[in-house]
């Protein structure tokens, strides 16, 4: 195991020799799922030892069965349980909770996972994933604006600009002409040069970020082999050599955005300087320097589109080539630029005072109209490959990437508009001493009420078609425990727990309406800033009394709601980390957004996967090579998810010798509706006939896991009749106090378990040969307890 370790940081494998005593070991490898778990309660054992790994995810044994491999004539009765611990990878202290700052990035890139499947139509495959980039490269210049409208507009153009908000805000003395007596700093240009600083080291702590979690997170290189043919068989995308190992794309897509966010600030500063020199007639050279820095502008933000539509991903070989000329060259050509024109900002200018609001509805106005677009061709995009390949499983009928792109602009924007509408509250209080921020940005904290009224008519269908749901679940119930004596209460109980666990099928319904209505009032947001170019409560002026009152009190109500929103999506963040409890709540919504590649934007946060599945590979390819034993890997929740990715990852010898368990599994229910290019029919089909054998067990009370649904006679070998939950309906020789009723936790607790493991175990052939080194590349290193 030791040999397979060190070998494994090139991705290559050793030549094995295999033990024969080993053969007859059987291994169980747990993989937990959402909200993590200790070793400990895993293997059900106080006394665990890691057997390889280190502090982020590592596998463990019980002590007893450290060197289980030395001791195959031991009468065990049950396989060797090891544990794989990834928790770590998702949570730990509560500054984690930073990372939903990053969630605008992180849905828009689920955004490009979510195509619908199809065959062929390589071209309209590859536009949808360059339409997602862009939508993804708009959110990335909507933030730095963001920064830039904080910091440029609101605090040194108009605060310090204006003597009465200067007054209030002694820290922003030294840049109030009035206050420092005409100071060197006072000059406009001069102060936006100064405050520019603050984006810049948003734009380069982001850049930090996505280069550090690369390293720390996803640069785990899987194990070298070749492509599988994939598009005759209905194979997953999951299966290709380099699915997990992207580093060429992040490095590029990193390069571009960093250059985008410069070159945004340094845009902020310079249009403004030089629409100055060209209204004030000054100096010729100031006003022919302000020009080429335009057209540098132009010509950078040029380049920029074109690395992010030049390239998408390199699936079927790993990308281990580095364009480094380019991810150089384009943040540093940008830095240079952002320095040229803080230069040409500094130069004096006596006679400019700063009036009004910088052209910031321009800025923001524009994005929005192109994101906008973005997510309409989009929408055609999908729909195109959705017909060519219908599937009636599939969530919002394949609609579900734009939708979920329409979400992510909306977030970004509400984000960016709630702390530009805060810190002008902050800046002005309630004396309206300064113009505040860009009207667009008013107008969309003003629908914010409007989208709540649609969310709260959505619950309220949710909670009616659950009401009758439960209706219904209390014959079922009676039904299933028939035998037992009735308890009113018990039964609602039981019923109740069904009918809420079936609200997750109806979470594509929420999501079409909250995205039709987001882009619908986006869409009026915009046309009614540029028709009125002033807030709603202005705008309303001279109307209905009913209208003014509306707008003023929509504008007044979004501008808190964006704020208390923003508090309690920290808070709630934080605390997700900090309490188990809380991180089952929500934990999925996460797992499922960090499982997935950064294809569409490098700042948003870390794959977990791109370390637990080749480690999840090489640990079961060296310890089947290495013994020729049975294995069994046994996921729960998401690690189910974890051991489909990494059964797919195995060579196809590997595979062939490989059981797969999984409880209280998304795999179909949540992975197969929404992604359903990589989880979709043909995909779990594939890996049914892929490896040696696969059963699954789900209770009608899970509201994550559900059956795997295989079409045909497939369907009913990987899926096990639902299981009932509670065990038992009331007290029994078996069960003296009430059973509870389990929903998603505690499978292992449940007889069928233990049943449907032993079957799997039984159906491996325990003496399989081993193949030659060489074969399929996994070593025969020695397996168990390392030196550690």
């Amino acid at each position: 195991m030791e040999r397979a370790r060190e070998n494994g940081s090139t991705g290559e494998l050793g030549s094995p020799t295999q033990r024969p005593e080993a053969a007859a070991t059987a291994l169980e490898l747990l993989v937990h799922g959402v909200g993590g778990a200790s070793p400990e309660e895993m293997l059900d054992d106080p006394r665990t030892v890691r057997v390889t790994g280190d502090d982020t995810a590592a596998v463990y044994r019980r002590i007893a069965d450290a060197d289980a491999e030395q001791r195959p004539d031991a009468d065990r009765g049950q396989p060797v349980p090891e544990a794989y611990v990834w928790c770590n990878l998702t949570s730990g202290n509560g500054s984690r909770a930073l990372w939903l700052l990053l969630l605008p990035f992180m849905v828009v890139n689920l955004a490009h996972w979510m195509r619908p499947t199809t065959r062929g139509r390589k071209r309209t495959v590859r536009l949808y994933g360059l339409l997602v980039r862009l939508a993804g490269l708009t959110l990335t210049v909507l933030l730095v604006a963001a920064a830039c409208e904080v910091a440029l507009d609101l605090a040194a153009w108009q605060c310090a600009g204006t003597r009465a908000c200067a007054e209030e805000h002694s820290w922003l003395a030294f840049l109030s002409p009035d206050a420092s007596h005409d100071g060197w700093w006072s000059q406009p240009g001069r102060r936006l040069a100064l405050a520019c600083l603050i984006p810049t080291a948003l734009t380069g702590l982001l850049w930090y970020l996505s280069h550090r979690t690369w390293s720390a997170y996803e640069s785990q290189q899987p194990m070298s082999r070749k492509a599988e043919p994939d598009e005759e068989t209905g194979r997953t995308g999951l299966g290709r050599p380099g699915f997990w190992y992207g580093r060429r794309l992040v490095a590029r897509l990193r390069a571009a955005h960093t250059a985008a966010g410069l070159l945004t600030i340094a845009a902020a500063v310079g249009t403004s300087v030089a629409r100055y020199d060209r209204a004030s007639g000054g100096p010729a050279l100031l006003e022919v320097l302000g020009r080429f820095l335009e057209v540098s502008l132009v010509a950078g933000f040029a380049v920029v589109l074109w690395v992010v539509c030049r390239r998408g991903r390199s699936e079927n070989r790993l990308d281990k080539e580095l364009d480094r000329t380019l991810v150089r060259l384009l943040p540093t050509g940008s830095v240079i630029l952002l320095i040229l024109t803080l230069l040409y900002a500094g130069w004096s200018r006596p006679g400019w005072h700063s009036e009004g609001r910088l052209s910031g509805d321009m800025t923001f106005g524009g994005i929005a109209l192109f994101e906008g677009m973005l997510v309409i061709a989009l929408g055609v995009v999908a729909h195109i490959l959705f017909r060519a390949r219908p599937d009636t499983r599939t969530a919002m009928r394949g609609l579900a990437g734009p939708a979920v792109a329409m979400l992510a602009c909306a977030l970004g924007g509400v984000m960016s508009g709630g702390v530009a509408q805060r810190v002008a509250d902050w800046l002005d209080g309630t004396r309206s001493s300064i113009p505040g921020p860009p009207v667009l940005l008013t107008w969309q904290a003003s629908t914010i009420p409007a989208v709540l009224v649609a969310l709260a008519f959505v619950l309220g269908w949710l909670a009616w078609r659950t009401w009758q749901l439960r209706n219904r679940e209390i014959g079922a119930v009676e039904l299933d425990y028939e035998e037992a004596a009735k308890d009113p209460a018990r039964t609602r109980r039981i019923a109740n727990t069904r009918a809420m666990a079936s609200l997750t099928d109806r979470a594509p319904l929420m999501v079409a309406v909250i995205s039709s209505v987001t882009w619908l009032l986006g869409a009026g947001a915009l046309a009614g800033a540029l028709a009125t170019e002033d807030p709603p409560s202005e705008a309303a002026r001279g109307t209905y009394a009913f209208v003014q009152g509306a707008a003023e009190t929509a504008q007044a109500l979004g501008s808190w709601l964006i704020g208390l929103g923003f508090i309690l999506f920290v808070t709630w963040g934080r605390r997700a980390y900090k309490d188990p409890a809380a991180r089952r709540t929500i934990g999925i919504l996460w797992d499922v957004g960090t499982f997935w590649p950064r294809a569409a934007h490098p700042f948003a946060p870390p794959c977990y996967a791109e370390r637990a599945v080749p480690d999840l590979t090489w640990r079961m390819a060296t310890w089947t090579r290495a013994t020729g034993g049975r294995l069994v890997i046994s996921g729960h929740s998401q690690g189910s998810v974890l051991a489909a990715a990494a059964a797919w990852q195995l060579k196809p010898s590997v595979r062939k010798r490989v059981a797969l368990l999984t409880y209280g599994s998304p795999l179909e229910r949540l992975y197969g509706r929404w992604f359903p290019a990589h989880f979709g029919p043909a995909a779990l089909s594939s890996l049914h006939r892929e490896v040696a054998c696969w059963r699954n067990l789900y209770r009608p009370t899970d509201p994550i896991g559900g059956g795997v649904q295989l079409p045909g006679d497939c369907g009913p070998q990987v899926d096990r009749e639902p299981l009932k939950d509670p065990l038992a309906y009331g007290r029994t020789a078996q069960h003296p106090l009430p059973a509870p009723i389990l929903g998603h936790s505690d499978y292992q607790a449940d007889p069928a378990f233990a049943e449907e493991r032993g079957e799997l175990l039984a159906r491996l052939t325990p003496d399989v040969p081993v193949p030659r080194a060489g074969d399929d590349g996994a070593p025969q290193g020695r397996s168990g307890r390392s030196s550690e």
